[in-house]
Protein backbone atom coordinates (compact mmCIF):
# COMPACT_ATOMS: atom_id res chain seq x y z
CA UNK A 1 0.00 0.00 0.00
CA UNK A 2 1.22 3.51 -0.56
CA UNK A 3 0.14 6.93 0.43
CA UNK A 4 -0.04 10.38 -1.07
CA UNK A 5 2.17 13.27 0.23
CA UNK A 6 2.51 16.80 -1.10
CA UNK A 7 5.70 16.91 -3.08
CA UNK A 8 8.57 19.64 -2.61
CA UNK A 9 7.87 20.68 -6.04
CA UNK A 10 4.14 21.65 -5.59
CA UNK A 11 2.80 18.00 -7.05
CA UNK A 12 2.41 14.78 -5.40
CA UNK A 13 4.44 11.62 -4.36
CA UNK A 14 3.80 8.87 -2.61
CA UNK A 15 5.51 6.10 0.20
CA UNK A 16 5.35 3.12 0.88
CA UNK A 17 4.28 0.90 3.72
CA UNK A 18 7.30 -0.19 4.07
CA UNK A 19 9.26 3.37 4.17
CA UNK A 20 6.94 4.18 6.76
CA UNK A 21 8.32 1.08 8.59
CA UNK A 22 11.73 1.53 7.98
CA UNK A 23 10.80 4.99 9.36
CA UNK A 24 8.94 3.31 12.23
CA UNK A 25 11.93 1.49 13.33
CA UNK A 26 14.41 4.48 12.91
CA UNK A 27 12.30 7.00 15.44
CA UNK A 28 11.58 6.57 19.53
CA UNK A 29 8.47 9.36 18.81
CA UNK A 30 5.13 8.73 16.87
CA UNK A 31 4.81 7.66 13.24
CA UNK A 32 0.80 8.96 12.60
CA UNK A 33 -1.37 8.76 9.41
CA UNK A 34 -4.90 10.55 9.21
CA UNK A 35 -7.21 8.01 10.77
CA UNK A 36 -4.22 7.18 13.84
CA UNK A 37 -5.26 7.95 17.06
CA UNK A 38 -3.89 11.31 17.91
CA UNK A 39 -3.19 12.24 14.57
CA UNK A 40 -6.32 15.04 14.65
CA UNK A 41 -4.90 16.81 17.83
CA UNK A 42 -1.63 16.75 16.48
CA UNK A 43 -2.74 19.00 13.00
CA UNK A 44 -4.90 21.47 14.79
CA UNK A 45 -3.56 24.52 15.71
CA UNK A 46 -4.37 27.93 17.58
CA UNK A 47 -6.57 29.69 14.99
CA UNK A 48 -9.61 28.21 14.03
CA UNK A 49 -9.52 29.31 10.26
CA UNK A 50 -6.71 26.15 9.76
CA UNK A 51 -8.12 23.68 8.58
CA UNK A 52 -5.20 21.59 6.99
CA UNK A 53 -4.37 17.85 6.88
CA UNK A 54 -0.76 17.12 6.24
CA UNK A 55 0.03 13.51 4.88
CA UNK A 56 2.03 12.21 7.66
CA UNK A 57 2.80 13.80 11.07
CA UNK A 58 6.10 12.53 12.84
CA UNK A 59 6.31 13.29 16.86
CA UNK A 60 10.21 13.22 17.68
CA UNK A 61 11.23 12.34 21.13
CA UNK A 62 15.15 13.59 20.53
CA UNK A 63 17.38 15.33 18.09
CA UNK A 64 18.03 11.34 15.93
CA UNK A 65 14.30 11.66 15.44
CA UNK A 66 14.22 15.19 14.11
CA UNK A 67 17.70 14.11 11.79
CA UNK A 68 15.28 10.87 10.79
CA UNK A 69 12.25 13.22 9.87
CA UNK A 70 14.30 15.75 8.09
CA UNK A 71 15.93 12.54 5.89
CA UNK A 72 13.14 11.11 5.14
CA UNK A 73 11.33 14.49 3.63
CA UNK A 74 14.72 14.98 1.48
CA UNK A 75 14.66 11.38 0.50
CA UNK A 76 11.22 11.25 -1.11
CA UNK A 77 11.52 15.04 -1.95
CA UNK A 78 8.22 15.60 0.42
CA UNK A 79 6.98 19.38 1.52
CA UNK A 80 7.99 19.44 5.46
CA UNK A 81 6.80 21.88 8.10
CA UNK A 82 7.48 21.73 11.70
CA UNK A 83 5.39 22.73 14.59
CA UNK A 84 6.21 23.85 18.06
CA UNK A 85 3.11 25.85 19.55
CA UNK A 86 1.10 26.03 16.79
CA UNK A 87 0.55 29.68 17.20
CA UNK A 88 1.85 31.37 14.03
CA UNK A 89 -0.89 33.79 12.97
CA UNK A 90 -1.33 32.22 9.29
CA UNK A 91 -1.16 28.57 10.32
CA UNK A 92 2.05 27.64 8.79
CA UNK A 93 2.97 24.60 11.35
CA UNK A 94 1.08 22.40 9.21
CA UNK A 95 0.36 22.06 4.90
CA UNK A 96 -1.56 20.55 3.03
CA UNK A 97 -0.86 17.20 2.29
CA UNK A 98 2.66 17.26 3.82
CA UNK A 99 4.92 15.84 6.26
CA UNK A 100 4.53 17.66 9.28
CA UNK A 101 7.51 17.52 12.10
CA UNK A 102 5.14 18.03 15.20
CA UNK A 103 7.63 18.70 18.43
CA UNK A 104 4.72 18.82 20.98
CA UNK A 105 6.71 15.59 22.81
CA UNK A 106 9.61 17.58 23.40
CA UNK A 107 9.17 19.72 26.12
CA UNK A 108 11.93 19.16 28.61
CA UNK A 109 13.01 22.69 30.89
CA UNK A 110 16.33 22.09 32.54
CA UNK A 111 17.69 24.88 34.77
CA UNK A 112 21.07 25.47 35.71
CA UNK A 113 20.55 28.19 38.56
CA UNK A 114 23.83 28.62 39.69
CA UNK A 115 24.71 29.48 36.10
CA UNK A 116 21.93 30.99 35.77
CA UNK A 117 20.94 29.76 32.09
CA UNK A 118 17.89 26.92 31.23
CA UNK A 119 17.91 24.67 28.25
CA UNK A 120 14.60 23.93 26.53
CA UNK A 121 13.13 21.63 24.44
CA UNK A 122 11.49 23.14 21.39
CA UNK A 123 8.18 22.26 21.34
CA UNK A 124 8.10 23.53 25.06
CA UNK A 125 5.29 26.34 25.58
CA UNK A 126 6.49 29.56 27.40
CA UNK A 127 3.97 28.32 30.72
CA UNK A 128 6.43 25.23 30.85
CA UNK A 129 9.68 27.43 30.96
CA UNK A 130 7.92 30.41 33.57
CA UNK A 131 7.22 27.66 36.57
CA UNK A 132 10.79 25.74 36.17
CA UNK A 133 12.81 29.44 36.14
CA UNK A 134 10.43 30.77 38.49
CA UNK A 135 11.30 27.97 41.14
CA UNK A 136 14.89 29.68 41.11
CA UNK A 137 13.28 33.04 40.88
CA UNK A 138 14.59 33.71 37.51
CA UNK A 139 13.17 34.23 33.66
CA UNK A 140 14.01 35.43 30.49
CA UNK A 141 12.02 37.55 28.26
CA UNK A 142 9.61 35.17 26.20
CA UNK A 143 5.79 36.56 24.97
CA UNK A 144 2.32 37.40 27.07
CA UNK A 145 0.97 34.14 26.26
CA UNK A 146 1.62 31.10 28.53
CA UNK A 147 0.35 28.60 25.96
CA UNK A 148 3.06 30.43 22.93
CA UNK A 149 5.50 27.85 21.40
CA UNK A 150 9.03 28.92 22.43
CA UNK A 151 10.77 27.61 19.21
CA UNK A 152 8.21 30.01 16.86
CA UNK A 153 8.38 33.04 19.21
CA UNK A 154 12.36 32.88 19.27
CA UNK A 155 13.08 32.33 15.88
CA UNK A 156 11.12 35.71 15.26
CA UNK A 157 12.49 37.20 17.56
CA UNK A 158 10.55 37.38 20.84
CA UNK A 159 9.07 40.17 23.50
CA UNK A 160 7.38 40.58 26.45
CA UNK A 161 6.95 42.17 29.75
CA UNK A 162 10.36 42.19 30.83
CA UNK A 163 12.01 43.14 27.01
CA UNK A 164 12.88 46.86 28.25
CA UNK A 165 14.46 45.98 30.68
CA UNK A 166 16.20 42.29 29.89
CA UNK A 167 16.08 42.41 25.97
CA UNK A 168 14.50 40.41 23.44
CA UNK A 169 13.93 36.82 23.63
CA UNK A 170 16.79 36.16 21.25
CA UNK A 171 19.22 38.25 22.98
CA UNK A 172 19.17 36.00 25.87
CA UNK A 173 19.91 33.18 23.36
CA UNK A 174 23.40 31.63 24.24
CA UNK A 175 23.01 28.16 22.26
CA UNK A 176 20.59 25.86 20.32
CA UNK A 177 21.22 22.53 18.70
CA UNK A 178 19.67 22.11 15.19
CA UNK A 179 19.41 19.83 12.33
CA UNK A 180 20.00 21.15 9.11
CA UNK A 181 18.58 20.22 5.19
CA UNK A 182 21.37 17.74 5.02
CA UNK A 183 20.98 15.88 8.24
CA UNK A 184 23.57 17.76 10.00
CA UNK A 185 23.13 17.77 13.67
CA UNK A 186 24.86 21.11 14.77
CA UNK A 187 25.57 22.90 17.87
CA UNK A 188 25.16 26.26 17.14
CA UNK A 189 26.05 29.48 19.19
CA UNK A 190 28.15 33.53 18.37
CA UNK A 191 31.60 30.69 18.44
CA UNK A 192 30.38 27.70 16.35
CA UNK A 193 28.84 28.47 12.95
CA UNK A 194 28.28 31.70 13.72
CA UNK A 195 26.11 32.78 10.96
CA UNK A 196 23.72 30.17 10.99
CA UNK A 197 23.13 31.17 14.91
CA UNK A 198 22.92 34.67 13.95
CA UNK A 199 20.40 33.89 11.27
CA UNK A 200 18.28 31.91 14.16
CA UNK A 201 18.00 35.01 16.34
CA UNK A 202 14.81 36.43 13.96
CA UNK A 203 15.23 34.73 10.85
CA UNK A 204 12.12 32.48 11.58
CA UNK A 205 12.25 28.50 10.75
CA UNK A 206 13.84 28.95 7.41
CA UNK A 207 17.43 27.35 8.04
CA UNK A 208 16.39 23.74 9.96
CA UNK A 209 14.61 21.97 12.84
CA UNK A 210 15.88 23.25 15.85
CA UNK A 211 16.00 20.64 18.76
CA UNK A 212 15.91 23.02 22.03
CA UNK A 213 17.69 26.25 22.62
CA UNK A 214 19.74 27.40 25.75
CA UNK A 215 18.72 30.75 27.63
CA UNK A 216 20.36 33.36 29.88
CA UNK A 217 18.25 33.38 32.85
CA UNK A 218 17.83 36.85 34.83
CA UNK A 219 16.86 37.60 38.35
CA UNK A 220 12.83 37.61 38.20
CA UNK A 221 10.12 37.70 40.78
CA UNK A 222 8.47 35.57 42.25
CA UNK A 223 6.04 38.82 42.24
CA UNK A 224 6.08 41.70 40.21
CA UNK A 225 3.98 44.83 40.07
CA UNK A 226 1.31 44.57 37.28
CA UNK A 227 -2.07 45.03 36.46
CA UNK A 228 -4.35 47.01 34.28
CA UNK A 229 -5.65 50.31 34.45
CA UNK A 230 -9.59 50.57 32.61
CA UNK A 231 -10.66 53.63 31.26
CA UNK A 232 -13.28 55.19 28.73
CA UNK A 233 -12.28 55.23 25.42
CA UNK A 234 -14.27 58.85 24.87
CA UNK A 235 -10.93 59.40 27.05
CA UNK A 236 -8.55 57.70 24.57
CA UNK A 237 -7.10 61.27 22.98
CA UNK A 238 -6.11 62.75 26.34
CA UNK A 239 -4.50 59.31 27.30
CA UNK A 240 -2.62 58.44 23.97
CA UNK A 241 -1.32 61.64 24.22
CA UNK A 242 0.42 61.14 28.16
CA UNK A 243 0.52 57.14 27.08
CA UNK A 244 3.40 58.82 24.44
CA UNK A 245 5.34 60.75 26.91
CA UNK A 246 5.28 58.57 29.70
CA UNK A 247 6.30 55.82 27.45
CA UNK A 248 9.41 57.91 25.96
CA UNK A 249 11.02 58.57 29.16
CA UNK A 250 9.93 55.55 31.60
CA UNK A 251 12.53 53.46 32.93
CA UNK A 252 14.12 50.31 31.46
CA UNK A 253 11.85 47.95 34.73
CA UNK A 254 8.48 49.90 32.75
CA UNK A 255 6.57 48.12 30.47
CA UNK A 256 3.11 49.86 29.33
CA UNK A 257 0.86 48.18 26.60
CA UNK A 258 -2.19 49.90 25.63
CA UNK A 259 -5.33 47.54 24.63
CA UNK A 260 -8.73 49.37 22.88
CA UNK A 261 -11.53 47.16 22.65
CA UNK A 262 -15.11 45.76 24.32
CA UNK A 263 -14.57 45.08 27.90
CA UNK A 264 -14.55 41.71 28.80
CA UNK A 265 -16.88 40.35 31.37
CA UNK A 266 -14.34 40.58 34.03
CA UNK A 267 -14.84 41.06 37.89
CA UNK A 268 -13.27 43.95 38.66
CA UNK A 269 -14.81 45.61 35.47
CA UNK A 270 -18.49 47.19 36.51
CA UNK A 271 -20.96 44.98 34.86
CA UNK A 272 -22.32 48.30 33.09
CA UNK A 273 -19.09 49.05 31.59
CA UNK A 274 -18.93 44.80 30.10
CA UNK A 275 -19.56 45.15 26.05
CA UNK A 276 -18.39 48.97 25.83
CA UNK A 277 -15.59 50.39 24.10
CA UNK A 278 -12.77 50.79 27.13
CA UNK A 279 -8.37 51.66 26.70
CA UNK A 280 -6.76 49.96 28.94
CA UNK A 281 -2.90 50.23 30.11
CA UNK A 282 -1.58 46.91 30.46
CA UNK A 283 1.69 47.84 33.65
CA UNK A 284 4.43 45.79 34.29
CA UNK A 285 7.20 46.96 36.27
CA UNK A 286 10.08 44.34 36.72
CA UNK A 287 12.29 45.80 39.50
CA UNK A 288 11.82 46.76 43.06
CA UNK A 289 8.41 46.89 44.16
CA UNK A 290 8.23 50.54 46.43
CA UNK A 291 10.19 51.73 43.54
CA UNK A 292 7.55 50.72 41.01
CA UNK A 293 4.19 52.15 42.88
CA UNK A 294 6.28 55.99 42.30
CA UNK A 295 6.73 55.02 38.76
CA UNK A 296 3.20 54.00 38.02
CA UNK A 297 1.95 56.59 40.08
CA UNK A 298 2.09 59.19 36.83
CA UNK A 299 -0.12 56.42 35.23
CA UNK A 300 -2.46 56.10 37.53
CA UNK A 301 -2.99 59.97 38.08
CA UNK A 302 -4.51 60.15 34.51
CA UNK A 303 -8.03 60.34 33.87
CA UNK A 304 -11.08 58.34 35.91
CA UNK A 305 -10.17 54.88 35.53
CA UNK A 306 -13.29 52.57 35.43
CA UNK A 307 -10.76 50.05 37.41
CA UNK A 308 -7.42 49.97 38.78
CA UNK A 309 -5.91 46.39 39.43
CA UNK A 310 -2.23 47.02 39.75
CA UNK A 311 -0.30 45.64 42.29
CA UNK A 312 2.06 43.18 42.82
CA UNK A 313 1.13 39.29 41.09
CA UNK A 314 3.29 36.59 40.77
CA UNK A 315 5.22 36.54 37.98
CA UNK A 316 3.77 33.21 36.67
CA UNK A 317 -0.29 34.68 37.02
CA UNK A 318 1.02 38.06 34.95
CA UNK A 319 2.96 35.61 32.24
CA UNK A 320 -0.93 34.11 31.91
CA UNK A 321 -3.09 36.72 32.39
CA UNK A 322 -4.32 37.30 29.39
CA UNK A 323 -4.74 33.32 28.12
CA UNK A 324 -8.65 33.60 28.33
CA UNK A 325 -8.67 36.02 25.84
CA UNK A 326 -6.65 34.64 23.63
CA UNK A 327 -7.59 30.65 23.77
CA UNK A 328 -7.70 28.27 20.81
CA UNK A 329 -10.03 27.47 18.15
CA UNK A 330 -11.26 31.18 17.26
CA UNK A 331 -10.59 32.81 13.81
CA UNK A 332 -8.19 34.84 14.33
CA UNK A 333 -6.33 37.40 11.13
CA UNK A 334 -3.40 39.63 12.19
CA UNK A 335 -2.38 43.23 10.90
CA UNK A 336 0.62 44.73 12.24
CA UNK A 337 2.98 48.13 11.68
CA UNK A 338 5.39 49.84 13.73
CA UNK A 339 5.30 53.28 14.59
CA UNK A 340 8.46 55.41 15.96
CA UNK A 341 6.38 57.95 17.27
CA UNK A 342 2.08 58.17 18.02
CA UNK A 343 1.18 61.35 15.51
CA UNK A 344 -2.25 62.79 16.43
CA UNK A 345 -2.91 61.42 12.80
CA UNK A 346 -2.12 58.06 14.16
CA UNK A 347 -4.11 58.55 17.60
CA UNK A 348 -7.24 59.62 15.53
CA UNK A 349 -6.84 56.81 13.03
CA UNK A 350 -6.70 53.73 15.87
CA UNK A 351 -9.19 55.33 18.09
CA UNK A 352 -11.77 55.43 15.16
CA UNK A 353 -11.29 51.82 14.16
CA UNK A 354 -11.52 51.40 17.79
CA UNK A 355 -15.32 52.90 17.66
CA UNK A 356 -16.03 50.47 14.74
CA UNK A 357 -14.67 47.13 16.19
CA UNK A 358 -16.01 44.48 13.57
CA UNK A 359 -16.96 42.43 17.03
CA UNK A 360 -16.27 42.23 20.62
CA UNK A 361 -13.30 40.01 20.95
CA UNK A 362 -11.42 41.88 18.31
CA UNK A 363 -8.67 44.20 19.95
CA UNK A 364 -6.13 46.84 19.09
CA UNK A 365 -2.62 46.30 20.49
CA UNK A 366 -0.20 48.80 20.97
CA UNK A 367 2.85 47.46 22.88
CA UNK A 368 5.59 49.84 23.32
CA UNK A 369 9.52 49.09 23.18
CA UNK A 370 12.90 50.40 23.50
CA UNK A 371 15.27 50.24 26.57
CA UNK A 372 17.54 47.36 26.64
CA UNK A 373 16.55 46.11 23.43
CA UNK A 374 17.00 49.28 21.28
CA UNK A 375 20.38 49.27 22.55
CA UNK A 376 21.48 46.50 20.06
CA UNK A 377 22.66 47.01 16.69
CA UNK A 378 20.18 46.46 13.81
CA UNK A 379 22.55 43.55 12.95
CA UNK A 380 23.74 42.05 15.97
CA UNK A 381 20.57 40.28 15.50
CA UNK A 382 18.32 38.56 12.29
CA UNK A 383 15.60 40.75 13.99
CA UNK A 384 16.74 44.52 12.74
CA UNK A 385 13.77 46.65 13.95
CA UNK A 386 15.66 47.94 16.99
CA UNK A 387 14.81 51.59 17.67
CA UNK A 388 12.16 52.31 20.46
CA UNK A 389 9.08 52.17 18.48
CA UNK A 390 5.17 50.81 18.84
CA UNK A 391 4.02 47.90 17.39
CA UNK A 392 0.47 48.25 16.52
CA UNK A 393 -1.08 44.50 16.70
CA UNK A 394 -4.39 44.24 15.38
CA UNK A 395 -5.92 40.90 17.16
CA UNK A 396 -8.90 40.38 14.90
CA UNK A 397 -10.84 37.94 16.31
CA UNK A 398 -14.06 36.11 15.95
CA UNK A 399 -16.18 32.73 15.66
CA UNK A 400 -18.99 33.38 12.95
CA UNK A 401 -17.34 31.81 9.51
CA UNK A 402 -20.07 34.32 8.24
CA UNK A 403 -17.91 37.28 9.50
CA UNK A 404 -14.95 36.32 7.87
CA UNK A 405 -15.11 38.99 5.31
CA UNK A 406 -16.08 42.11 7.88
CA UNK A 407 -13.24 40.89 10.17
CA UNK A 408 -11.04 40.68 7.68
CA UNK A 409 -11.43 43.60 5.77
CA UNK A 410 -11.92 45.54 8.97
CA UNK A 411 -8.01 44.84 9.91
CA UNK A 412 -6.63 45.62 6.60
CA UNK A 413 -8.04 48.67 5.88
CA UNK A 414 -6.85 50.21 9.27
CA UNK A 415 -3.84 48.63 8.41
CA UNK A 416 -3.71 50.27 5.02
CA UNK A 417 -4.67 53.66 6.26
CA UNK A 418 -1.76 53.98 8.94
CA UNK A 419 1.11 52.47 6.63
CA UNK A 420 2.08 55.98 5.70
CA UNK A 421 2.92 57.04 9.56
CA UNK A 422 4.55 53.53 9.75
CA UNK A 423 8.15 52.99 10.36
CA UNK A 424 7.97 49.97 7.22
CA UNK A 425 8.77 47.63 9.29
CA UNK A 426 6.61 44.40 10.77
CA UNK A 427 7.26 41.64 13.09
CA UNK A 428 7.30 38.68 11.33
CA UNK A 429 5.41 36.30 13.90
CA UNK A 430 3.07 38.86 13.48
CA UNK A 431 2.25 38.59 10.04
CA UNK A 432 -0.57 36.15 8.38
CA UNK A 433 0.04 34.13 5.29
CA UNK A 434 -0.92 36.32 3.10
CA UNK A 435 2.24 38.79 3.38
CA UNK A 436 4.59 37.32 1.64
CA UNK A 437 5.57 40.96 0.15
CA UNK A 438 6.25 42.18 3.56
CA UNK A 439 9.34 40.02 3.75
CA UNK A 440 11.65 42.99 3.24
CA UNK A 441 9.70 45.05 6.29
CA UNK A 442 10.40 42.12 8.31
CA UNK A 443 14.39 42.03 7.84
CA UNK A 444 15.36 45.34 6.08
CA UNK A 445 18.84 45.94 6.09
CA UNK A 446 19.53 41.97 6.93
CA UNK A 447 18.28 40.10 4.56
CA UNK A 448 20.66 39.70 1.90
CA UNK A 449 23.06 38.13 4.95
CA UNK A 450 20.31 36.07 5.33
CA UNK A 451 19.79 35.15 2.20
CA UNK A 452 23.55 34.18 1.91
CA UNK A 453 22.62 31.78 4.86
CA UNK A 454 19.86 29.78 3.55
CA UNK A 455 21.56 29.52 0.37
CA UNK A 456 24.70 27.37 2.35
CA UNK A 457 22.36 25.93 4.45
CA UNK A 458 19.02 24.92 2.75
CA UNK A 459 20.08 25.54 -1.22
CA UNK A 460 16.98 23.60 -1.96
CA UNK A 461 14.51 25.37 0.30
CA UNK A 462 13.34 22.30 1.82
CA UNK A 463 12.28 24.65 4.48
CA UNK A 464 9.90 26.64 2.66
CA UNK A 465 6.79 26.41 4.72
CA UNK A 466 6.93 29.70 6.53
CA UNK A 467 7.56 33.78 5.94
CA UNK A 468 10.10 32.48 3.49
CA UNK A 469 13.25 33.42 2.63
CA UNK A 470 14.36 31.93 -0.49
CA UNK A 471 17.96 31.03 -1.24
CA UNK A 472 19.85 32.72 -4.21
CA UNK A 473 19.99 29.71 -5.88
CA UNK A 474 15.90 29.32 -6.17
CA UNK A 475 15.16 33.12 -6.12
CA UNK A 476 17.31 33.59 -9.28
CA UNK A 477 15.64 30.75 -11.05
CA UNK A 478 11.91 32.37 -9.99
CA UNK A 479 13.45 35.39 -12.17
Amino acid sequence: MTHSLTALNGGTTSVSDEDLSALRAEMRGAVLLPGDGGYEAARTVWNGMIDRRPGLVLQPLGTSDIKAAVEFAARHGLLISMQGGGHQIGGLAVAEGALLVDMSRMRHVHVEPEARTVRVGAGCLLGDIDRECQRHGLAFPTGINSTTGIAGLTLGGGFGWITRKHGMTVDNLLSAEIVTADGAILTISPEDHPDLFWACTGGGGNFGVVSSFEFRLHPVGPEILSGLLVHPLDDGPELLRKYREISTSAPDELTVWTVMRKAPPLPFIPEDWHGREVMIFAVCYCGDMAEGEKTVAELRALGNPIADVIGPHPYIGWQAAFDPLLTPGLRNYWKSQDFLDLTEETIGHLLDAARNLPDDQTEIVLPHLGGAMARVSPDATAFPQRAAHFTMNLHTRWEDPAKDEACIGWARALSDTVASQSAGSVYVNFMPEDEAGRIGGAYGVNLDRLRRVKTQYDPGNLFRVNHNIRPETVARAAE
